[in-house]
């Protein structure tokens, strides 16, 4: 019997390139969200401190210009935090549509490759109902041989 060839073999190996592509680009795209998240994290980190800073050197004593500094740098942090968040909502948003395309992707290999499971069973069911064939055409012409006697 021939080999088995599954007809679909080239679509499915676009289709795994595809996914592998797919899920290169949600990698990437996640690395991206989580270098934007400590970035965020980061000027939060230092908003605090100089709040804290602000606050502490405010029990000390400050003149009004270093109080109005320090008020000044923290709505200028505020700003940068609130730039920076929108681009983490960006990137997640991205991140999110990434992640479907490769989930739909994901079920279209995994469609294929099912049918290819299928066609592959077939195909060893027919090879192994042609050799039973085989075998019993052997035995009855053995058998007609021997009745014969020759």
């Amino acid at each position: 019997m021939k080999k088995f060839r599954f007809s679909l073999e080239t679509v499915l190996d676009y289709k795994q390139q595809a996914l592998d592509a797919l899920r290169a680009e949600h990698g990437a795209i996640l690395a991206q969200v989580r270098a934007q998240e400590a970035v965020v994290e980061g000027l939060e980190k230092e908003h605090r401190q100089v709040d804290e800073e602000f606050s502490q050197c405010k029990l000390e004593g400050i003149t009004v210009l270093e109080a109005l500094n320090y008020e000044q740098y923290l709505r200028a942090l505020e700003r940068e935090i609130a730039g920076e968040r929108r681009k983490l909502e960006t990137l997640r948003r991205r991140e999110e549509q990434k992640r479907s395309q490769v989930l739909e992707a994901r079920k279209e290999t995994a469609t294929i490759e099912k049918l290819k499971e299928h066609k592959l069973e077939d195909y060893r069911k027919a090879e192994q109902k042609e050799e039973e064939q085989r075998i019993e055409e052997f035995v009855s012409t053995a058998r007609a041989m021997a009745a014969m006697g020759i």
